[in-house]
């Protein structure tokens, strides 16, 4: 079926050269706002450049122009201003339904039709688990390339680990110093909480260090250099950079605990990967780039020998990109994996950095630079730049131990939607596994929902009980509407009816609504890939479930005595539960059958 806006473009701009003598380039086309009737808008304010006319006559010429020639689609018409609301023939949304009610694929692209791209996301350091702040990381990257997957492009999705450094040295001296040898397992902790453990008991001893020195009458500044715990941990990193054996096989070993709990928490959370970078293997690349920028004449290199790329002439600073030592700086490293990605995946032609604001600078300098190095992917990089997670106690510091563990959190949802479902009373006939799994499907449903509404630029204040509220914006009043759907079409089937390809002749007002908002459903999907924003679906999928619900409280369904809008009504209903479960999908949340 043709789309509706295209086939009004087509005629607009008929009615334009036909009226006018004019040809339109552009026709601009919105949803009719709720307060005034029609179905469609047309934009009159642009055409004003190109015909010489008072708006509000130019409306009236062309709504009576389309209401002649397209009788069977514009009943009617007014204009408001500058705007020419356009009602659609209640037939056209019942043709429509009638077409995509049995395709299960409706608003999504066909797979794999449009270009790959690779989505970067997670990528934490081997000093800690997951927090709040990588939660929404995850999710924002997972939920991205879900949805660039529906709208049609082939995704690979990755990580790279920050498994070196300083910061894991600090882990590795504290737990030689103070662990006395535990594990995971004679501790009965997951790996990366106990290596997390570590890096706060590092921070604890290296302030009472700097105290002692302080009060022998060092300067703060000294003492932050002195303490015998930081220099040890300075010389750990020399060790493992000179490869050391027995460094190197601590590294390994406590690296691999914090691996094994990151892969329990990726699955709790719902989220995976196609492929894994690691720094200790991507540190060094980057260097032959350097020199091939030095050729190109887009680095230069100062009088101490180090290399800088000169972005002042693009309203930015001096980059520098490789030390005076030779050593390499980050820049230099993400120049390195970002090319050897495009040469692990040949078909790439653009990537998704899941990263948060504060690198915001970083990755503008990053991708001028690529450019001016001659790539032709560079051009579709993308900074999913996010704000941070705040909790209503206030900010979360790592090394303080005063971060929401991301595992804890999780089950404090799941505990939430235990406490809350059990007061609503409505999981009678459960078996307790039953429960439990509704349970974290309720808690992990809230968090998704409640972190992805929101635009990822903005930042967000996280209240896990306001979350889970099963009135409102949330996660948990989607899931349960999709629930109660499901129960219609039990009970529709149990008393034996089955949905006939008989529509009605005309539509009620809330009937109408519905069927516009499902007529947008592919154009929404498109929208959020082009803005890597998945708020674009959850704030979709929320208009969506209100209206259903409006719906359902003035409209009979399975009560409708007349048989062929009863067999719409669930019909339309059937439609509604498909296109939240396939929004929520892409937000990475499932949907229960009972609630």
């Amino acid at each position: 079926m043709q789309n509706l806006n295209e086939i009004l473009k087509q005629h607009i701009v008929q009615a334009a050269h036909e009226l006018y003598n004019v040809s339109l380039d552009t026709v601009e086309l919105q949803q009719t706002k709720k307060e005034f009737v029609g179905d469609v808008t047309l934009v009159v304010f642009p055409l004003l450049r190109h015909i010489k006319a008072n708006p509000v006559q130019l409306g009236e010429q062309i709504g009576e122009y389309l209401k002649v020639r397209l009788p069977e689609l514009v009943t009617d018409y007014n204009v408001i201003k500058g705007f020419l609301n356009l009602v659609i023939a209640d037939s056209y949304y019942l043709n429509f339904l009638s077409e995509i009610k049995d395709n299960s694929q409706f608003g999504l692209a066909t797979p794999n039709s449009k270009e790959a791209i690779l989505v970067e996301y997670s990528s934490p350091n081997t000093n800690k688990p997951l927090h709040l702040g990588h939660i929404r990381n995850n999710l924002l990257g997972y939920s991205v390339a879900e949805i660039l997957k529906a709208a049609g492009h082939k995704v690979y999705k990755t990580q790279i680990i920050n498994d070196r450094g300083i910061h894991i040295c600090k882990s590795m001296v504290a737990w030689q110093r103070f662990g006395n040898g535990e594990t995971p397992e004679s501790t009965g902790l997951k790996g990366d909480k106990l290596v997390g453990n570590y890096y706060v008991a590092f921070d604890k001893a290296y302030k009472a260090e700097i105290q002692e020195l302080v009060e022998q009458g060092k300067t703060k500044e000294e003492a932050e250099k002195q303490a015998p715990i930081f220099v040890a941990a300075q010389e750990m990193l020399r060790q493992w950079e000179a490869g050391k054996p027995e460094v190197i096989e601590l590294w390994k070993q406590m690296n691999e605990w914090v691996y094994e709990g990151f892969a329990v928490t990726y699955k709790n959370l719902g989220v995976d990967f196609d492929s894994y970078y690691y720094e200790s293997n991507t540190y060094l690349l980057g260097k032959d780039i350097v020199e091939l920028g030095l050729q190109k004449g887009v680095f230069f290199k100062k009088d101490d020998g180090s290399v800088w790329c000169d972005l002042t002439a693009d309203g930015l600073d001096e980059k520098l990109v490789l030390r005076a030592d030779g050593t390499s700086v980050y820049i230099t490293q993400d120049m390195g994996t970002a090319t050897q990605r495009v040469s692990d995946y040949p078909d790439v032609k653009g990537m998704v950095y899941t990263v948060g604001n504060e690198q915001d600078y970083h990755f503008k300098v990053l991708f001028l630079i690529l450019k001016k190095l001659g790539y032709d992917w560079a051009s579709h990089l993308y900074h999913l730049s996010y704000g941070m997670v705040d909790l209503p106690s206030g900010k979360m510091k790592s090394r303080e131990g005063t971060v929401v563990d991301a595992d804890d959190l999780i089950a404090e949802m799941e505990q939430t939607a235990k406490e809350i479902s059990q007061e609503l009373g409505k999981l009678d006939g459960y078996t307790e596994a039953q429960k439990e799994a509704l349970y974290h499907t309720i808690g992990l449903g809230a968090l998704k929902y409640y972190i992805l509404k929101v635009d990822p630029k903005k930042r967000i204040l996280f209240d896990p009980k306001e979350s889970i509220d099963f009135q409102g914006n949330t996660g948990p009043f989607i899931q349960y509407t999709y629930a109660r759907i499901q129960s219609i079409l039990r009970k529709y089937a149990e008393i034996g009816a089955v949905t006939t390809g008989v529509m009605p002749e005309n539509l009620h007002e809330k009937e109408k609504i519905l069927l516009k908002s499902i007529t947008l459903f592919p154009s929404v999907v498109q929208d959020a890939a082009d803005n890597y924003s998945p708020a674009v679906i959850a704030n979709y999928v929320y208009d969506l479930v209100k209206d259903f619900n409006s719906f359902y409280q003035n409209i009979s369904i399975l009560g409708e005595e007349e048989d062929r809008k009863r067999h719409f009504r669930v019909a339309l209903s059937k439609k509604i539960a498909e296109i939240i479960a396939v929004a929520l999908k892409m937000l990475g949340i499932q949907v229960p059958d009972r609630m």
